[in-house]
């Protein structure tokens, strides 16, 4: 490389400028998305529906917020999955995520007034993978750094940021489950908790990958 003339140097340089600007723009793409989707499923349903809350955000499938909870699934699924991080690991966990995130757009929860079904079982199968995979790379693909380089005040701030983040998914995560294990006669189902758990894990995600967007992140 040293011996290849100026030209192709200064080429490749800005080439490799222009796939990190790239990737910068998709990482923020995927955060925004993330920390808008809550707002504009419970918003847009009591702006169009009128008031009322759905159990889940799954559950805005099934009211005038269906497109945008559709469209906003894919639209993630197809950013992770053009996603190319710097190891193998982080394009299997993007390539995971997209197949979770499609898979809850086609495979919707069951109607409230209807008995689950076996599609039922595979949203929510892959609900908890997708926000495994989430926390995931919140955990352990942002938290990585090279070796023999040092850590800025910036970068450590932001590993800080990842790891909540990631740890906020996980708790999320558990607290779903022990609610959905909980009988439907206890009072705290009429505070939609699985709603308000799944948008902080949400926004949690956002909030990682927006940061994660950030030059130098």
């Amino acid at each position: 490389m040293h011996f290849a003339p100026a030209g192709l140097r200064h080429a490749l340089a800005r080439r490799n400028d222009d796939d990190r600007i790239s990737y910068l723009a998709l990482r923020k793409a995927i955060g925004i998305i993330g920390l808008a989707l809550p707002f504009a499923l419970v918003l847009g349903k009591l702006l169009i529906d009128g008031p009322g809350l759905e159990s889940s955000m799954s559950a805005y499938y099934y009211t005038e917020m269906r497109d945008v909870f559709v469209g906003s699934m894919c639209a993630i699924g197809i950013f992770l999955l053009s996603y190319r991080g710097p190891e193998r690991a982080d394009d299997l966990a993007g390539d995971l995520a997209c197949v979770c995130a499609v898979g809850l757009a086609l495979f919707p929860t069951s109607p409230e007034d209807k008995a689950e079904t076996w599609v039922n079982a595979l949203h929510f199968v892959f609900a908890a993978t997708l926000f495994a995979t989430f926390a995931f790379f919140s955990i352990v693909l942002f938290r990585k750094t090279k070796p023999g380089v040092p850590l800025t005040p910036t970068k450590q701030r932001r590993r800080v940021i990842y790891a909540v983040c990631g740890w906020t998914i996980v708790g999320c995560i558990a607290a779903i489950v022990l609610v959905k294990l909980m009988p439907e006669s206890s009072p705290i189902h009429r505070l939609d908790p699985v709603l308000w758990l799944e948008a902080v894990a949400v926004l949690a995600f956002g909030s990682s990958w927006l940061t994660k967007g950030l030059k130098d992140a």
